[in-house]
């Protein structure tokens, strides 16, 4: 009998047991999904694609993009032909009157359409690129106002728990006062603690529709929500110049350059092909009373005066070109390794500030000691400030950790 009761009592336990870890394995599973679905709805990039699509400025660009390209097309092929047709009278009217007709094609040095076509190509190369780089700019202010709202969102968060406390503290005083445990000193601080907590509150909720309003005028004035609070946890490459090196390679701006240096060495290979004769052909016939004279007709125009420095133009503009794009490559170098220095001081701001919130944080310890007497309502609202500092710091240094990291990856966009 003793046996069987401990038979199952030890099933008991063991169904007990299989119940909690269940329960535990529930409770993980429940967790992981909510910060998976939290990590999905924090990130902003269905914001980007909906501003990209719905964007009358992105829209406008494009279509100038297609005007530009079009621009480059034109004037690249063989001048139009020319179409003469004289008719004279002739004096004395004996002699009869005579008509003349003829037709004729110029055209420059076969290579010269070649070179143009290479060089429209290449312009609407730039073309693009020039619209990426607009692009780019557009949905990098996009991001840093997302990147704004996030802030502001988790201060909004934040400051919803400081106002249920000071509206606890300002009621508490009050009920004190009426009873006399009090003076009109301590109640007084209560009532500009919580003013001044009201008229935090009232600020945050102003910039947040007014980041809202923005991220309406760049989606086109259509509405548009975000109520994220909560950055994605990006981390900086470990190594700088690895990372430039695949940065340097995907810029628009230093593709645009480098373009403009192949524009330039054809632009040297057409301008000597133009110093070379042009030719036109065509058709002639002249008809009078009793005659009729028809042939070809060749021209050669000879290139003394109308091309002249234009080899020596294209040179000093090539020259100008690479000074330029050498320029342009220091410049963004040494923009991204500052970003790159910045960032990763702040992401160590960051780590220092929310390790020092979770082992120094003495918000709860504060709040009781208050509730029973142990320290005045200034000694509370003076200590608790250090918490709010270092809270609001930790949000700001947050923030822009996230400002610099997002003009590092901008190209990604």
């Amino acid at each position: 009998m003793k046996r069987e009761q401990r038979a199952s009592k030890l099933v008991a336990l063991s169904n007990v047991s299989i119940l909690r870890m269940a329960e535990k394995l529930i409770s993980s599973i429940i967790f992981i999904t909510v910060v998976a679905t939290a990590t999905a709805q924090n990130g902003y990039e269905n914001i980007l694609k909906e501003i990209e699509a719905n964007s009358t400025t992105l829209n406008a660009l494009r279509e100038q993009m297609e005007v530009r390209k079009l621009i480059n097309q034109t004037g690249i092929y063989l001048e139009n032909p020319g179409v003469e047709f004289n008719y004279l009278w002739g004096s004395p009217s004996l002699i009869g009157n005579r008509t003349d007709v003829s037709v004729t094609q110029s055209f420059d040095f076969p290579s010269a359409y070649a070179y143009r076509k290479k060089i429209a190509n290449l312009e609407n190369t730039n073309v693009e690129l020039s619209y990426q780089s607009e692009r780019i700019t557009l949905l990098l202010s996009v991001r840093k106002i997302c990147i704004e709202l996030i802030y502001y969102n988790a201060l909004a968060k934040e400051y919803a728990v400081r106002l249920f406390n000071s509206e606890r503290i300002a009621e508490t005083y009050k009920a004190k006062l009426d009873k006399g445990e009090t003076n009109i000193i301590e109640y007084n601080k209560a009532q500009l603690n919580l003013i001044a907590v009201q008229n935090e509150v009232a600020r945050i909720e102003t910039e947040q529709k007014s980041l809202l309003s923005e991220l309406k005028r760049l989606n086109g004035d259509k509405e548009i929500s975000f109520d994220a609070d909560k950055y994605s946890g990006n981390i900086l490459p470990a190594d700088f110049n690895a990372w430039y090196v695949q940065a340097e390679s995907k810029s628009p701006v230093l593709q645009y350059v480098s373009t403009q240096i192949e524009i330039n060495e054809q632009q040297i290979k057409l301008n000597r092909v133009m110093g070379l004769p042009k030719f036109s052909a065509g058709y002639m016939s002249e008809k009078i009373v009793g005659e009729w004279y028809q042939g070809v007709s060749i021209g050669i125009s000879i290139p003394l005066w109308e091309n002249k420095n234009q080899v020596k133009q294209a040179k000093t503009q090539l020259k100008a070109s690479e000074y330029a794009l050498n320029d342009t490559k220091v410049q963004f170098c040494r923009n991204l390794q500052n970003l790159y220095l910045r960032a990763s001081s702040l992401q160590q701001t960051v780590l220092k500030y929310k390790n020092a919130l979770s082992v120094y944080n003495n918000e709860t310890l504060l709040k009781k000691a208050l509730d029973a007497g142990e320290i005045s309502l200034l000694e509370y609202l003076l200590e608790i400030e250090y918490y709010y500092s270092v809270f609001n710091s930790m949000l700001e240094s947050e923030r822009d950790f996230e400002f610099s990291f997002a003009e590092l990856s901008a190209i990604e966009l």
